[in-house]
């Protein structure tokens, strides 16, 4: 399960990436409002991150803030894309959200069973 998980996190946190710092056009659309897509869209990688690293939760705490931040400042360096700090604390909420939901999924998890 640990590895199903990491892969995961991993592997939502390089699309995000992907379609973050992308042409705009790459950006998927579902008909909600963007800000709640962005924090839907990190409040998963939050949740990945937080069961694929239970015992290093700070270091996955870490690594989704940064990436948060980070993708919203790359997002600058593209003519046709522009990072806000609303969009970034739109990502963030959502990012801690998902964390915090996962980590007490774990911990859930860990009392069962013992």
């Amino acid at each position: 399960m640990n590895r199903i998980a990491i892969l995961a996190a991993w592997l939502a946190l390089i699309i995000i990436a992907i379609i973050t710092v992308g042409p705009i056009d790459m950006r998927p659309v579902s008909g909600a409002p963007p800000q709640f897509e962005r924090a839907v869209a990190f409040m998963i990688v939050g949740f990945l991150f937080a069961l694929a690293y239970p015992k290093h939760i700070w270091w996955a705490v870490l690594v989704v803030v940064c990436a948060t931040f980070g993708l919203e400042l790359l997002q600058n360096l593209r003519p046709d894309r522009h990072g806000r700090e609303a969009d970034a604390l739109a990502k963030f909420a959502g990012a801690a959200m998902g964390l915090a939901i996962g980590w007490l999924v774990d911990q859930i998890i860990a009392r069962r069973a013992r």
